[in-house]
């Protein structure tokens, strides 16, 4: 599903129990400097990322000042987070003239500790190359790092290195439980692009060699996968940024199931194995 660039107002994109991407809440909030935002998702963890702008953050009087380092956009600095636990209230409050901040999370069932992920933080892998199409680095902020400390939600930003490309390649999916093959995970992804009027595509195949959907995605977008093989791309002269969001239905790890008839494209893109040992 894509939903359409917008002015959500400070309200979830993806709310709680969603029909789609039920495991997995999105919210965009835009503030000024002073302007604050209090919220609560009961049933789901959470965490608080600014896309850009600085923000304090008080997770029920344990505090996280100054959190987000970037002005321009998302490829301006390094990306840095706070995890709030199951219905937790949080106060976010703008510390620069404007800010806009994601808020991911995930369904889960049990209270954990709050704590914050600075830049020097973060689990970085870059894999692909120039010559498949598939350069890109992922930064994860909720990672394999921090696998003992979070329930079941992993969120990661993923970048196109250079202009143009594909991402989430070679196709895989995750929407069904049945270990050791597969794990069930919801997904939501918000693009950016640079320049911000470039554009690119989201592919949805829900089975293998059969047709499946494809949405024009600019910036801004938001896109729901429930199920199915989805690789992305972007436009020659454009690069692409994404938020990701993953919620698990059984556990944290993402076992991702990749396309049959792709699967020999793993040998052919260095450094895919670690891209994939990197999301649990």
């Amino acid at each position: 599903m894509h939903i359409a660039p917008h002015d959500n107002q400070n309200k979830p994109i993806v709310d709680a129990e969603h029909d789609l991407v039920p495991l997995n809440y999105f919210n965009i909030v835009k503030l000024r400097r002073g302007e604050v935002f209090e919220y609560a998702v009961p049933g789901y963890e959470t965490c608080v990322v600014p896309a850009t702008g600085t923000v304090d953050i008080d997770v029920e009087g344990a505090i996280y000042p100054d959190l987000g380092n970037r002005t321009e956009d998302v490829w301006d600095g390094e990306p840095e987070g706070v995890y709030v636990p199951v219905g937790a209230k949080v106060r976010i409050t703008c510390k620069t003239d404007v800010t806009e901040t994601f808020i991911a999370g995930a369904k889960y069932d049990k209270v954990l500790e709050p704590f914050d992920v600075r830049a020097d933080a973060l689990d970085v892998v870059q894999y692909g190359s120039d010559d498949t199409k598939t350069h890109r680095k992922i930064k994860h902020i909720l990672g394999a790092n921090h696998h003992d400390k979070v329930g079941r939600l992993l969120v990661s930003e993923l970048y196109t290195v250079g202009e143009g490309g594909w991402s989430g390649f070679p196709s895989h999916k995750h929407d069904t439980d049945r270990l050791p093959d597969e794990t069930r995970h919801d997904e939501t992804y918000n693009f950016r692009f640079k320049p911000n009027y470039g554009s690119g595509v989201q592919m949805l195949q829900r089975e293998d060699n059969q047709p499946g959907d494809a949405y024009h995605i600019m910036d801004g977008s938001t896109v729901l996968i429930d199920k199915g093989y989805h690789p992305c791309a972007v436009l020659p002269g454009y690069q692409m940024y994404y938020f990701t969001i993953l919620g698990g239905l059984s556990q944290r790890s993402l076992k991702q199931y990749f396309q049959p008839t792709h699967a020999e494209q793993l040998h052919t893109i260095p450094g895919i194995m670690d891209m994939v040992a990197k999301f649990k």
